[in-house]
C-alpha cells in the first residue's frame, strides 16, 4: 500500500515522530494510523528501556504558577544541548503546568496525569525519550500553595538552570522575585537557622575550619598571622552563657589594651556584634534570613524583611542536577577506542 506525504503528516502530529520513523510505522501496518500509533508507541516503550540505565544529569527547570498554586520541576536528559531543543523546552512548559493545574501528591500521582494531548505524563517522557534520542526524565517536583493575601515570586536563572518560587506575606510582586532572585544566587536550605540541624552544623563548622587551616597554610608563607579557628557556626549554639563570657572576655581585652572604662559602653556592642557575626556562618550560608541581602548588603534578608512588614512563608529552589554523580566523559580515550 502507497503511503501519503498527508498521512506521514497526521501521524507526525500526534506522536511527536520523526518523519522516515512515522513512515516506515505506516509502512509496518499497512498505513493503519491507530496501529501506526501503537506502533511508534511500542518503539518508543524499546527505546526507553535501553535508555533507562544511563545517567541524566543536564536539562531545565520549570515554574508555573496557577493561580494559587505554583509548580517547580526538575526534567533531564543526558546532554546540555538537548536543553536548547525546542520540543524538549516545550515539554518543560507543558509538563510543569500540567503539575501545577494537577496538585499531584507524589511522581505516581504526577506520572497519570494527563496533557492537553490526552497523554499521561510517563507517555510523554517515552516519546520525548524516542523523538529526541535521549534518556528524558521527571526528576523531581514541588508544589506550593498561598492564599489570596499572599504573593508568589518566581525566577529562572542561566535559562532555567536554575528555578526558585518563593512565597511572601505583606509583599508585592516585585518583592518576590527579587527574594527569589537572591535565594537563586546564594543557595540557602532553609529559611531560620532554627530549621538546620545540630549535626549539619557541627558538620558545616568542621568544614569551614578545614577551610581556614587550607589558608593559614598560604599566609603562612608570606608570614601573615594566621587566622583563627571558629568556635560556634549558628546563633543555636550562642547560649546566653556564651554571650555573657565573649562580652566578659571582650571587657578584659579592653583593659589590657588600656581603655578607659567609661568609654567600654560605646566599644562593647560593636565587639559582641562583630563575635556573632563570626560565629554564625553557617547560619549566613544556609538559612536565607541570616544571609545578606544581595539587594542591600548593609542588611539581613530578616532585617530587610522585618523593615517592610513582610514575611518569607516557603521558599523551593531547584538547581539542575544537583546531588547526581555526573560521568566524566574522557574524551581522548574514546577517541583511541574508536580508532581500534
Amino acid at each position: 500500500m502507497a503511503i501519503t506525504a498527508k498521512q506521514v503528516k497526521e501521524l507526525r502530529e500526534r506522536t511527536g515522530a520523526g518523519v522516515m520513523d512515522a513512515k516506515k510505522a505506516l509502512v509496518e501496518v499497512d498505513g493503519d494510523m491507530d496501529k501506526a500509533i501503537e506502533y511508534l508507541h511500542d518503539k518508543g516503550m524499546a527505546k526507553a528501556a535501553k535508555k533507562a540505565d544511563r545517567v541524566a544529569a543536564e536539562g531545565l527547570t520549570g515554574v508555573c504558577v496557577a493561580g494559587n498554586v505554583a509548580a517547580l520541576t526538575e526534567i533531564n536528559s543526558e546532554t546540555d544541548f538537548v536543553s536548547q531543543n525546542e520540543k524538549f523546552v516545550n515539554l518543560v512548559k507543558d509538563v510543569t503546568k500540567t503539575i501545577a493545574e494537577g496538585k499531584p501528591a507524589n511522581a505516581e500521582e504526577a506520572n497519570e496525569l494527563k496533557m492537553a494531548d490526552g497523554k499521561t505524563l510517563a507517555q510523554s517522557f517515552v516519546d520525548a525519550t524516542a523523538t529526541i534520542g535521549e534518556k528524558i526524565v521527571l526528576r523531581r517536583f514541588a508544589l506550593e500553595e498561598k492564599t489570596d493575601d499572599q504573593e508568589f515570586g518566581t525566577y529562572q536563572h542561566n535559562g532555567g538552570q536554575i528555578g526558585v518560587i518563593t512565597v511572601l506575606e505583606g509583599a508585592d510582586a516585585a518583592m518576590a522575585k527579587h527574594l527569589a532572585m537572591h535565594i537563586a544566587a546564594m543557595k540557602p536550605k532553609v529559611i531560620s537557622p532554627d530549621e538546620l540541624d545540630d549535626d549539619f552544623i557541627t558538620e558545616q563548622l568542621a568544614l569551614m575550619n578545614h577551610k581556614i587551616d587550607q589558608d593559614n597554610e598560604s599566609r603562612a608563607l608570606v608570614h601573615k598571622k594566621p587566622l583563627p579557628h571558629l568556635v560556634y557556626g549558628s546563633e543555636k549554639q550562642l547560649t546566653d552563657d556564651v554571650l555573657a563570657k565573649a562580652k566578659e572576655d571582650i571587657k578584659a581585652e579592653l583593659k589590657e589594651e588600656g581603655k578607659p572604662e567609661k568609654i567600654w559602653d560605646r566599644i562593647i556592642p560593636g565587639k559582641m556584634q562583630r563575635f556573632i557575626d563570626d560565629n554564625t556562618q553557617v547560619d549566613k550560608q544556609f538559612a536565607v534570613l541570616s544571609q545578606d541581602y544581595i539587594m542591600d548588603d548593609s542588611k539581613t534578608v530578616g532585617e530587610f524583611l522585618k523593615d517592610n512588614g513582610a514575611k518569607l512563608v516557603a521558599f523551593k529552589r531547584f538547581e539542575v542536577g544537583e546531588g547526581i554523580e555526573k560521568k566524566q566523559e574522557d574524551f581522548a580515550a574514546e577517541v583511541r577506542e574508536q580508532m581500534k
